[in-house]
């Protein structure tokens, strides 16, 4: 087992990962920009270090500076967290060079699946289902075009190196295709460096459902069972559960069976996500694969009892999985509060927090690296806090959690509490009446 992890992360993730390492008897080093000198997870981590000036660029995406905080402190792991470097199969490749295991996928891994044309050749190959579509990038647009027209519009554009929404267009004709093709090819090159594009088959009533996996070293990989992350705003999530309310037993061991299928396909490592888009007909269809932990991993511990983050790091230092796949015995919500204004579309609202209190009592989690006096900067990513309940069933769940978000108070800047507030009693969501255009059609 390791001696000494090095968060190469921030805020409310690396709390997280510095209180499962403190549980294992692991020694944990924060790194934090100028900006975060003041968070939580500086304060709680056994050393920290300083590795740069408030842009990413200069801290959290700098490899040589992290590589360096870790060599300094003789920490012999890496645990990325989620964003910035966690599927950078350079920062991998680079840790690997210098000795240091980087707790996530390895460079192969993280390219094979960061490719979305490429990962979807591959779960194809594999037998898991996939979205109908163009057979990898498209040439140019008369190649868009021509498959736009086998495949029946309406049909969405994508980059090949996408992500949090960018670099996506929906068609529904040759002419909106004509207009979107240069936009797309455009926006994706300026947010990845890369314009490739490929095309698949809008799903109609979507849902977007995804299967938690772990996979050891041998290849062996087990499901966690399904997250509902269908309620989004412009593809971000903003609310998840499980179990999902559109499931069935029958879908659940198929898509369960499928997510297993792609990772062993790959010969994954690690804890994973294998996303799902399922259709008004309960088709489900292969979308991507997350190889890192997610933002919501909070409600599957909850409902199964089940520390990921443990898990992540036991086989990263090569421990076997127990091969079982695990069923939600109980149901759990997650909220995500942003410092942004829903009022005021979605404004952010970084600030000094002025007034904290967080939600407690029986089935209530917050993960969080806020406190009163805490400065959220403008720098990063505007989530402060994720809010998790958990009770018997989906009518108690949702009710702990109103009046969780009731009892929360966030003063000095906006949150996106008050939309939780609004979204718990809305009629359709808590019929389990949702798609991932839900927030389009309702006014919350």
């Amino acid at each position: 087992m390791f001696k000494k992890i090095l968060i190469a992360n921030r805020g409310e993730i690396a709390l997280r990962v510095i209180r499962t390492c403190r549980e294992m008897g692991i020694s944990t080093v924060a790194v934090y920009s100028t900006a975060d000198r003041d968070s939580l997870h500086v304060r709680f981590a056994d050393e920290a270090v300083c590795i740069g000036p408030a842009p990413s660029a200069q801290s959290y995406l700098n490899i040589p500076n992290i590589i360096a905080a870790a060599e300094i402190t003789n920490a012999d792991a890496i645990h990325p967290g989620y964003g910035f470097l966690s599927e950078n199969a350079n920062f991998s490749r680079v840790c690997a060079e210098n000795d240091i295991k980087f707790i996530g996928a390895s460079p192969a891994m993280i390219n094979a699946m960061g490719d979305k044309a490429s990962a979807k050749a591959t779960m194809k190959a594999a037998g898991v289902p996939t979205i109908p579509g163009s057979e990898g990038i498209l040439a140019d647009f008369d190649e868009a075009k021509k498959c736009a027209n086998e495949i029946g519009y309406p049909i969405m554009l994508k980059a090949t190196a996408g992500g949090g929404g960018k670099g996506m267009q929906l068609c529904n004709n040759d002419e909106e295709l004509a207009e979107g093709w240069e936009k797309t090819r455009r926006e994706a090159g300026a947010a990845f460096g890369n314009d490739g594009m490929y095309m698949e088959k809008f799903v109609v009533e979507p849902r977007h459902i995804e299967i938690q996996i772990a996979s050891d070293y041998r290849g062996k990989a087990c499901h966690l069972s399904e997250r509902d992350c269908s309620i989004q705003r412009r593809h971000q999530k903003l609310v998840e559960e499980t179990p999902s309310p559109y499931m069935t037993d029958k879908l659940r061991d198929a898509m369960g069976e499928a997510a297993i299928k792609a990772a062993e396909a790959v010969k994954y490592e690690g804890v994973g996500t294998v996303e799902f888009l399922v259709d008004a007909d309960r088709n489900f269809y292969f979308m991507e694969m997350n190889t890192r932990i997610q933002v919501e991993h909070t409600i599957t511990e909850e409902v199964i009892d089940y520390d990921l983050i443990k898990e992540q790091i036991k086989l990263a230092a090569g421990e076997k999985i127990s091969g079982r796949n695990h069923y939600p015995k109980l149901h759990s919500i997650q909220c995500r509060i942003n410092a942004e204004d829903p009022d005021r579309n979605w404004a952010p609202s970084p600030g000094r927090i002025t007034d904290y209190h967080a939600p407690g009592g029986h089935g209530v989690r917050v993960d969080t690296h806020a406190y009163a006096g805490y400065m959220i900067p403008p720098h990063y990513d505007s989530m402060i806090s994720k809010l998790i309940v958990v009770a018997q069933t989906r009518e108690e769940a949702i009710t702990k959690m109103q009046r969780a978000l009731d009892e929360y108070i966030i003063e000095g800047v906006k949150t996106t509490i008050p939309f939780h507030q609004r979204l718990m009693r809305n009629q359709r969501f808590r019929g389990g009446d949702f798609t991932t255009k839900f927030l389009e059609e309702e006014n919350v």
